[in-house]
């Protein structure tokens, strides 16, 4: 059992593994370090039993229990924390053989979010995830409720209790829904508007501490939090940004991604993490000094193509492969998931290669509109009622010769209008 010595004062805690080889355990532990870090806690040892299946009853092996109190009690460990999905079971029992409060990697995450969400829609949408996650294990609080009075009697009292809870909870979750479909309809008619208005957006995803936040400070001084922590930011932040042909665009920052993360958090982040289906070009950002890039970039992949109806991702995605400055060797990067026309090296830090990004950004950007000047004659009225429908029109002007109008014309439609165009 690995022990590290820090001399804060912090929360102290023991990390618990089982290595079924479903996952590489150590590199998930790690991560759960991370985690636990970024959650204010000291990590005072860290431990991993290899078996076949985890246990039914205490998730551990007898032995491995057995040591795993030992250590607690010796290292005065205040928290454990188990990198999986507990079941409410196996909690109870391993905090009633370890006299050690225990959460798992789930609640963990849950409890990150909860403290960084700032938005309304960021907190419903912890919240929701939380409940969700709540309402399966409050059955095994059933039992203590039942036993408030002591002896017979008193099981009706608790069980009523038990089952106020869950109705409470169900509706708040109904509720939460409701609330969360309105602010999704609101950002439905945002996007439509900016479609009709040509506006182009990008969306920044990937791994989490990948530097989203630096890149997108870098690119548009937006002022993001941006730490050396998981998760550091979570609600969408969305800013103008000029390209170097002159064009401007609208670069959306979203919540970083992790390997298993709980399903919850992403149905429950769905709407959030939608901002990458209405985008014109998405960026897959990622630590090209870590030695789990590629499974990173795979992670993204997949949460990404699980958004998309069709289970297939029709945006265009630039790879972007941040922090090179930090890699061993930047140059000897090899571009497994993209060819070189769609991945950049760069170092959103010192600000290497982002003149070559902004470059693949317009490059990638898809060109549906375009902003001319028409001379529309008055009986041809209706293509101005058709621009007005479909695009938008930024001034308008009468002459002796007809409608002068500055206007934004989807480019097939321009195509069939190109003799009204003014040089």
């Amino acid at each position: 059992m690995e022990i590290n010595n820090t001399d804060e004062k912090k929360e102290r805690a023991l990390l618990i593994s089982v290595d079924t080889g479903r996952f590489n355990a150590d590199i998930s532990l790690k991560e759960l370090e991370e985690l636990a870090k970024t959650a204010g806690a000291e990590v005072v040892g860290t431990s991993v039993q290899k078996r076949p299946t985890p246990e039914v009853a205490t998730y551990v092996g007898t032995g491995f229990l057995y040591d795993i109190t030992r250590f607690c009690e010796h290292s005065e460990i205040d928290l454990i924390i188990a990198d999986d999905e507990l079941t409410p079971i196996q909690i109870r029992n391993l905090e009633d053989e370890t006299n050690t409060r225990v959460i798992d990697r789930t609640t963990l995450i849950l409890d990150i979010f909860a403290g960084r969400a700032r938005s309304k829609e960021g907190k419903l949408q912890i919240e929701l995830a939380q409940l969700k996650y709540s309402l399966p294990r409050l059955t095994g609080k059933g039992v203590s409720l039942s036993r408030l009075g002591g002896g017979i009697g008193t099981r009706g009292p608790g069980e009523t209790k038990l089952e106020s809870d869950k109705r409470h909870i169900r509706r708040r979750i109904q509720n939460i829904k409701e609330e969360l479909d309105k602010v999704k309809s609101r950002r439905d008619m945002l996007h439509e508007r900016r479609k009709k208005n040509g506006a182009i957006s990008v969306a920044i995803v990937g791994y989490t501490n990948a530097g989203k936040s630096t890149l997108m400070n870098k690119l548009t001084d937006a002022g993001v939090l941006q730490e050396d922590k998981l998760f550091a930011t979570l609600d969408p932040t969305a800013r103008k940004l000029v390209l170097p042909n002159g064009q401007q665009i609208m670069l959306i920052d979203t919540v970083g991604f992790i390997s298993r993360l709980p399903h919850q958090l992403v149905d429950a982040f769905r709407s959030t993490l939608e901002e990458a289906t209405y985008a014109d070009l998405i960026l897959n950002v990622c630590d090209a000094s870590s030695a789990q890039c590629y499974d990173n970039i795979a992670t993204t992949n997949s949460i990404l193509t699980s958004l998309f109806p069709d289970e297939s991702i029709s945006v265009p995605v630039i790879t972007v492969f941040n922090k090179c400055d930090l890699s061993h060797s930047p140059s000897a990067i090899a571009f497994p998931f993209a060819d070189a026309k769609t991945s950049v090296k760069i170092s959103a830090k010192t600000g290497e290669g982002i003149d070559d990004l902004l470059l693949a950004i317009q490059n990638a950007l898809p060109q549906t509109k375009k902003r001319v000047k028409l001379l529309i004659p008055f009986s041809k009225g209706s293509i101005i009622n058709d621009i007005r429908n479909d695009g938008v029109i930024h001034s308008e002007e009468y002459t002796a010769d007809g409608t002068v109008i500055d206007a934004t014309v989807d480019i097939v439609y321009l195509n069939r209008i190109e003799e009204y165009i003014v040089n």
